[in-house]
This record gives C-alpha cells, structure tokens and sequence, in this order.
C-alpha cells in the first residue's frame, strides 16, 4: 500500500485521551495503570508517534525491548494497526543499526519480517512493524494435527534457508519468535536483535558488531514482536507520514520522565523478566534436575576477580599433581608452574583458575542453546539455529513444552544427555575441541518411543533398559519409581486430552507419524555441528516432498 498514514483525529488523540484508553469498538478490556504509564512514557520518550499512531495496548516485553500495539490512519481513510517495539535506551546503536538492517536486506519475505518505518529521538528508538494476529504457542500445542506440525516445521525452516543464505545466525529460534496464524496460515520470523553474522555475511553491520556484545546475553523473557510476515510495501521513501497542520503533539504529561526512565532501566536490569505471552509450563512432570551430575573439564575461571580470589582462598588448593586416574596430563610447552594438574577430573587446580577467561558467544533462550553453545564453543554457525528448531519439532511431536528447562547450561547440557545419550555427547563435545566427564554412562532415547510416550500414543508399559554397563544399574526402588511416574504421566496426558474436549489424537494424524519425521528430528537434534542438517537440506527431506 502507498498511501502514508495521516495524524490521528484530536478527538482520537486529544490531550485529555492521551492516556490512551482501551478501544472500546475495538472490545478490547480496559488496560492496567501500568501500562498506561508505558505508553504515556513512550509518547514523551519519542513525540513524533503521537502524530501518527494511536497505541492501544502494550503486546510484549522482555530484557532487551517492549513491544506495543498501535493503530494508524491511512489516507484513504482506512486504519491500518503496527506493532511498534522500543528498545531499551542502553541498547548500543551498532547492535540497533544491525538489526534494522536485517530485517531491510532479509525481511519482508520467506516467513521472515520486515519493516516498515523507524523513530529515533535522543537514545530512543523505534521499530516500526506491520502487526500480525497469531496464537501463542501453548494454546494450540495440544490442538495441533500431524499436518499442521509438518506445515510449520517447513515454513520455519523456509525462513531459517533465507536468513542464513544472508549469512544471517538468528540465535534466539523459538515458538515466540516465530509467529503462527492459525487460520489464515501466515508464518514471520522476528526479532532480530541477538543477530549475529557468519564470516561472509551480507549484513555488512554485523561485521562490526562485536562479538563480546553478545557475551551472556540472554532473551528469556524476550518479547516475540508480534508483527507480520507482509512485505513493506516499498521501501521508506514511499511510505512517508504526510505532512501535519493544525493538529497539536498531546500536551506534556505529568508523568515523570527521568523516573520513568529509571523505572525502565531497573526493570531491564532485573533478571526475573515478566514473560511476553505469560506462557505457561505443559509439561506434567518437572524436568530431572540433579540426578546427573556434568562437569565441562577447563571451566572458565571465575569472571569477577575478587570473586576468583574469594573462592581460592575458601579451598584448599590442588597441588600440581598427578591425578588419581590412569589419565596423565599431556606434555605441554608451559613452564611447569602452569602446568594443569586437573584434566579430566572433576576438580579446578590453580593453573587453570589463572587461565585467561574464554569468551565465546552464548545470548540465546534457555532450553534453546545448542551444544556447541553450552560448551562455550568460539566457533558457532547456523548449525545453532538448527538445533534449536530441532527442540521446537520435538516439543511439537511430544507435545511438552517447555521440553528442555535447566537453571545453568551444565544441567542444559545433562538435560540433553538424557535424551541423546552421554557417549554420544561427549564424542560430540570432542569433535569441537572440548571434553565433557559424566558421572555415569546415560542410554541414547529412540526418539519416537519418547514423543509417542509422552504424548500418550504409546501404550504405558515398561520397556527393558538398554544394557550400558554397571554404572547405569537401577536399584529396585528407583525403577518402581521410575514405572509410577511413567504410570502418572499416560494417566495425565489421557486426562489432558479429556478435559480439553480436544480431537482423539487418532483423528489428528498422531497415530500415523511416518518414520521420516523422527529421521528429520534426529537430523536436526545432532549433536554435531559439523555434521548437523542445514536448513536447505531439511526441505529437501521426504518428510516435505510434497510441499
């Protein structure tokens, strides 16, 4: 569309409705006084979207940006709805420039997002979406046909083919980030604001992003800017607002903007972000936590050095000696005084606490970050957004979501164990350079008897334990544990589809999932990164062949 839209009436947006009311045509409930005071902060933050848009509701936010609904009307009198995203005044401008560009070079097609307009004023800016109407995640997860889930696997990695043609890594794929319209079958990927380029990216910026302002980032909480997958409709030029006359900017508001300012900034600071879509937890059991212990061999020294120094001097240090184990540490060039006296153990010797820090990239969601993430790999491709796809395709099969929950990226790593397997892990972890030690030997799943089993297709009966040694000898009273919580989960996942009035699973396709989607699950979840399915592959996979 052309037309650029115009100012919003004075009765829209008068000084005394500049609070922004609920739409009361629109049926919308009032919104909350804090939300309110967001929107009144974003008006004074950034004036010149208040003679342009109408914002209703506030529709996301997390650590790094909100994202806010808002109405626009267009010359031929129509009203057009955007989703609008303000980033964080601490954002750096490089990190923002990239990202926009981005979404300019690699938007607005192929399932990803594009964008239509930009507002800077000082150090604030805004982003500029068309807004899409989408279902979240967790609502339609349990309604979901075979062949909705085989539709959206393909559209996902549609976007992921395009993104990473552009030498694009998006590092934060998950259901949030990747927006569904269920009724009229539109897919966007969004938020493009970890992005990070591979060494022949297009994105020229993302050259020049440093890769230690991507240290320890972390988009949980991050909000899904929930927007379109429409293209914009030329580029800014043509999308310019008209001119204004007579109608004034809202009269300044009594709200304080330096402690607005503070308000956000605290908020941003806050690790316990308020969640984007409140999405809940479906799974009916907590994920296991502290039954396996992982250690990654040569863990970074403590990054704070006071705190180093605090917990060197809490416990006795680790003579340079040799190792209980039949292990001996390899010859190295250093001086003997370096020497490391710790590998493969599960102890930190002095040597290697005064080691410098290893910086590798890791901003991404929990429950999302590859291997080669959680062991603090320095060389990540687009590999890492392939696997996290693989974790949305198996919560998609197993319908549990979260599937992956972990507190710090060892159990992450340990929670991926139990799933893959610890031999293959480690033999994983060896092939990029790093050792992993696991306190027992854990069996690799079959991937279909897992999905089918939690989602309650497979008949609940004990199946033997794989034979992996002595260590994984389960004593009687683990195992009848073991066989009443599985008992409690069929019972649950039988009760789950009863009470939602859902379809049989048969009549959706659940009990007719050919092999071929197990096959691309386990392509997509290899540990490997070297050896890990593109997304280009992927679509050519027989599980797509008639798409």
């Amino acid at each position: 569309m052309e037309v650029a839209p115009l100012d919003i009436t004075s009765k829209d947006m008068s000084g005394s409705n500049a609070e922004v009311k609920a739409d009361k045509g629109s049926g919308r409930c009032k919104i909350s006084s804090e939300v309110k005071m967001d929107i009144e902060y974003l008006y004074e933050a950034v004036p010149q979207l208040s003679k342009i848009f109408h914002i209703i509701d506030k529709i996301g936010e997390g650590t790094f940006s909100s994202v806010y609904l808002a109405e626009a009307q267009m010359k031929d009198g129509s009203r057009e709805k955007f989703a609008l995203k303000h980033l964080i005044p601490t954002s750096h401008p490089v990190r923002i420039a990239a990202e926009l560009q981005c979404l300019t070079m690699a938007g607005g097609k192929e399932n990803v997002m594009g964008v239509t307009y930009c507002f800077r004023k000082d150090d604030h800016v805004v982003i500029v979406m068309p807004y899409m109407e989408h279902q979240t995640f967790v609502d339609i997860l349990g309604s979901m046909t075979f062949e909705e889930v085989r539709q959206y696997m393909f559209h996902l990695l549609k976007a992921l083919e395009h993104i990473h043609c552009f030498g694009i890594i998006h590092r934060d794929i998950k259901p949030s980030n990747f927006l569904y319209n269920r009724l009229q079958k539109k897919y966007a990927l969004v938020d493009f604001g970890l992005a990070q380029g591979t060494p022949d990216t297009q994105i020229e910026l993302l050259k020049v992003v440093k890769t230690k302002s991507q240290q320890g980032g972390s988009s949980k909480g991050k909000p899904a800017a929930s927007v379109g997958d429409k293209a914009p409709p030329g580029r800014a030029p043509s999308r310019e607002p008209a001119p204004h006359s007579s109608t004034k900017p809202p009269a300044k508001r009594s709200l304080s903007l330096a402690r607005t300012k503070h308000t956000k900034e605290c908020a941003a600071a806050s690790p316990a972000q308020r969640s984007v879509f409140g999405e809940r937890n479906l799974n009916s059991l907590n994920p296991t936590e502290g039954t396996v212990k992982v250690t990654l061999v040569k863990p970074t020294k403590v990054e704070d050095v006071a705190a180093r120094r605090m917990a060197l001097t809490k416990r006795r240090p680790v003579a340079a000696r040799a190792p209980a184990s039949s292990h001996k540490p390899r010859a190295s060039s250093v001086g003997h005084s370096l020497t490391c006296s710790c590998y493969m153990t599960d102890r930190v010797c002095n040597a290697c606490f005064s080691r410098k820090q290893q910086f590798a990239p890791r901003a991404g969601t929990p429950g999302f970050r590859a291997p080669e993430v959680l062991t603090k790999c320095p060389n990540q491709g687009t590999a890492i957004d392939i696997w996290s796809a693989g974790v949305i395709m198996l919560s998609l099969l197993s319908g549990r979501y979260p599937f992956f929950k972990a507190s710090d990226d060892l159990i992450a790593l340990a929670q991926i164990m139990t799933i893959r397997g610890s031999r293959a892990t480690i033999q994983a972890a060896k092939k990029f350079g790093k050792a992993v030690l696991c306190s027992r030997e854990l069996p690799a799943q079959d991937l279909r008897t897992l999905c089918e089993t939690l989602r309650g297709t497979r008949a609940c009966k004990e199946r033997p334990t794989p034979n992996a040694g002595a260590d994984v000898t389960e004593e009687p009273e683990l195992k009848q544990r073991r066989l009443q919580d599985g008992a409690r989960q069929c019972r649950e996942s039988k009760a789950d589809v009863t009470a939602s009035g859902a379809e049989p699973e048969d009549a959706r396709g659940w009990d007719r999932v050919p092999d071929a989607a197990y096959h691309l699950l386990d392509r997509l979840l290899d540990l490997n990164p070297a050896t890990r399915i593109t997304a280009s592959e992927a679509l050519r996979h027989p599980l797509f062949k008639d798409l």
